[in-house]
């Protein structure tokens, strides 16, 4: 019975194992296409599951920034950033294990921003609030100022504003298959004031690019589908204020999607380290892939490219976002 864990664990090394050649090409991409005030970010979505993906897609992410050469790379957490329990609170053992060792402050220096996702609400009774009070320890890289929260990078000319959404509303939550008692969630006065933040946010004078990130897509191709509560307040707002950006995870896959007559591009990023799911339909994707692996966000001036990688460090898709709300797949 001890022999199957095993046989998994050796099938994970080989479909992961690290290949510089398979890199070679994707090193000269990238640093061909790098401008030197580019500014970098890596992105995981739903991989806090402690089970071999997650380290697996780690080392990937750190071997991929040393080959690049990319310096202080930042990172952004899509959600699910813990599953099942987590024994002690703020100090539970995984903090360590789950984060601070496994993306180490030496490779990923902070800040970095973390989204709340639906086991962070649902696996630990006031996980959500645990999560919110390590990002206060003196220190601390994990940043969770709020639920909701903005971050403009750089501090000063910035290029990139950030909007971090708690997605966790009642409708999308739901209620618990065994007692039908809604889920924890946003209560609904929190839902009203993150709406009424998120306009006021989008009416202020913001940075070149704006994205949006948060843990449930608007689209999705994926096992989960839309979200049909983001659908209809979510997104006539990135639509009416032309952002060009939706970023998210929660669907356990790496996607791309473009809606006819939309500007905005919706990115999922759920590759981390939870069990990979298929896709529903491809139709609407101008990629999909249940793959763990990561997303390499990287922004000039002149535009934003996004690549999804796999945890070899291989580039499965890439494109660019134009001002303009056009955009354009890389070949190759």
């Amino acid at each position: 019975m001890k022999s199957a864990p095993m046989t998994r664990r050796r099938a994970l090394r080989t479909v992961f194992c690290a290949s510089a050649a398979l890199s070679l090409n994707l090193h000269r991409r990238v640093l061909g296409a790098a401008a030197a005030d580019d500014l970098h970010w890596l992105t995981i979505g739903d991989f806090g599951s402690m089970e071999p993906p997650q380290m697996a897609v780690a080392n990937g992410m750190q071997s991929y920034i040393s080959r690049l050469g990319l310096k202080a790379p930042g990172l952004l957490l899509l959600g699910d950033n813990f599953y099942k329990k987590m024994e002690g609170g703020l100090k539970s053992e995984r903090w360590k294990t789950g984060f601070e060792d496994i993306y180490p402050a030496a490779v990923f220096p902070g800040p970095v921003p973390v989204v709340l996702g639906n086991h962070d609400y649902h696996d630990n009774a006031g996980g959500e609030q645990t999560q919110l009070a390590y990002a206060r320890l003196p220190g601390a890289r994990w940043t969770l100022p709020d639920k909701w929260y903005r971050l403009d990078f750089p501090a000063a000319n910035p290029l990139v504003t950030f909007l971090f959404l708690d997605t966790n509303h009642r409708l999308i939550s739901g209620a618990d298959e065994n007692t039908g008692k809604p889920k924890n969630s946003l209560t609904a006065e929190e839902e009203a004031a993150q709406w009424k933040w998120l306009k006021a946010e989008l009416e202020k004078p913001r940075a070149p690019w704006t994205v949006c990130v948060g843990h449930h897509p608007v689209y999705s191709n994926g096992k989960h589908g839309d979200t049909k509560a983001l659908v209809k307040e979510l997104a006539p707002l990135l639509e009416q204020y032309r952002v060009p950006i939706y970023l998210c995870g929660h669907d356990h896959d790496l996607q791309h999607l473009e809606l006819e007559n939309r500007k905005t591009s919706f990115v999922v990023s759920g590759g981390g380290g939870a069990r990979v799911r298929d896709l529903k339909q491809t139709e609407r994707g101008r990629f999909g892939q249940p793959v763990y692996g990561f997303t390499h966000l990287q922004a000039g001036p002149q535009r934003l490219i996004f690549r999804h990688v796999d945890a070899n460090g291989k580039q499965l898709h890439a494109f660019e976002k134009h001002a303009d709300g056009t955009f354009k797949v890389h070949e190759g």
